[in-house]
């Protein structure tokens, strides 16, 4: 099953010297597949985002992706963009550029759209109890999702422990992300 570790600034410096240390230092601790360079809030987004590239680059196994931002990722030659729910018309524009997409769902309808458009895999979220994200569909509602939909399929939300991980990977799902799980020990 594949990993996936979506930065938060809450737990990440965003100095791009500093955020190049932090994401060399989770690479090494946690050896995830794919990493999300995510931060809302950082005026300096861009600058941050080739420290992060660039830190990624170092480790061959590890693919970096950029949150939002197509033209940012195909310039700084990133693999891949993850872009949001209501972003699905910019999936193309990225394809045509070479780049990896993961878009954010959070309904089987949302991934249909989502894979119709092009993309290449999917977050379905939230799965477990997240703050500020609503509902959690559920293990059940996962496995289900699974089982109707052919794409690669990344569990998202509240995901903090090893054993939620062995309950995700049970369903038969392509991957699961995470801010926490990399985080808290």
């Amino acid at each position: 099953m594949k990993s996936y570790l979506i930065t938060d600034p809450s737990y990440y410096r965003s100095s791009p010297k500093e955020l190049y240390s932090d994401m060399h230092s989770s690479i090494i601790r946690h050896t995830p597949d794919l990493l999300l360079y995510r931060d809302k809030e950082n005026p300096e987004y861009a600058l941050s985002a080739e420290a992060f590239v660039q830190a990624c680059s170092k480790h061959k196994s590890v693919k970096a992706m950029l949150h939002r931002d197509v033209a940012l990722a195909h310039r700084l030659h990133a693999y891949g963009v993850h872009l949001t729910s209501l972003q699905f018309d910019e999936i193309n524009e990225a394809k045509a550029l070479g780049l990896y997409v993961i878009a954010s769902t959070h309904s089987e309808q949302e991934i249909t759209k989502a894979m119709a458009n092009g993309a290449d895999a999917v977050t379905y979220s939230p799965i477990f109890m997240s703050p500020n994200k609503g509902e959690p569909k559920g293990l059940e509602d996962l496995k289900e999702i699974v089982g109707k939909i052919q794409t690669n399929i990344f569990a998202l939300g509240g995901i903090t422990t090893n054993e939620q991980v062995k309950q995700i990977e049970a369903t038969g799902v392509y991957g699961f992300a995470s801010i926490r799980y990399f985080i808290e020990d």
